[in-house]
């Protein structure tokens, strides 16, 4: 049985697996010489170390074959990460982004919806969905508005459902403390035609425009 240890740095109280130590003169392998089936195969039970390079590896490769264990990767640590970010989870959301496609958009909607990734986490998440081009559906954009954490409102923004709800509250953000989720709150309004954006894009456009602001006034 392998042996467990608390993890004492969390609030949460949560066993944590001990990974397991490489075996004495076994080299770790290089993610650029294994074939596809090795590297697809050896993604889903990597640890920290090994992890970030398999899925960056995938991704470098356009490998659509391993948005599934890139997906199993993320949700084999489902629970963990309250209080700090999950390498393991960041990499894997990155390369999906990265591939790209149905199926990774897909994967990383199943990993939102499950709330598989918690805490810092969870903006690497919905990051990759605003990369994916992911409309959320109603009831978790209005929570990932919500959030605490600006990063989070700022991405959910530009992955909010046409919906009355979701206008009412890409309004409210309109006054975010946050310059930053303001700004993604009112290219949000002004890509759903919504007149309230008007005066926040305007005066937007005249002190710092960017692409995305002359995109939601056009």
């Amino acid at each position: 049985m392998r042996e467990r240890q608390l993890d004492l740095f969390s609030s949460h109280g949560v066993w944590m697996e001990t990974p397991p130590l490489p075996a004495a003169g076994r080299a770790t392998p290089d993610p650029a010489s294994l074939d596809d089936d090795a590297l697809v195969a050896g993604i889903p039970e990597a640890g920290v170390t090994l992890a970030p390079a398999l899925a960056a590896e995938s991704a470098r490769r356009g490998l659509l074959a391993a948005v599934p264990a890139l997906e199993h990767l993320c949700c084999r640590l489902a629970g963990f990460g309250h209080d700090r970010e999950i390498p393991e989870q960041v990499a894997a959301l990155d390369a999906l982004a990265q591939i790209g496609g149905a199926a990774a958009a897909n994967a990383v909607l199943r990993i939102l919806s499950k709330n598989v990734v918690l805490g810092p986490t969870l903006a690497a998440a919905v990051a990759a969905a605003v990369r994916l081009s992911i409309v959320l559906p109603e009831g978790k954009a209005l929570m990932l508005l919500r959030h605490a954490g600006p990063l989070v409102r700022g991405y959910a923004c530009r992955c909010a459902p046409f919906r009355p709800a979701t206008v009412s509250v890409l309004v409210e953000l309109l006054n975010d403390l946050s310059v930053d989720v303001a700004t993604a709150a009112a290219c949000a309004l002004g890509r759903m035609g919504q007149v309230e954006a008007r005066a926040a894009l305007l005066h937007r456009l005249r002190q710092a425009p960017t692409a995305e602001i002359i995109d939601a006034i056009s």
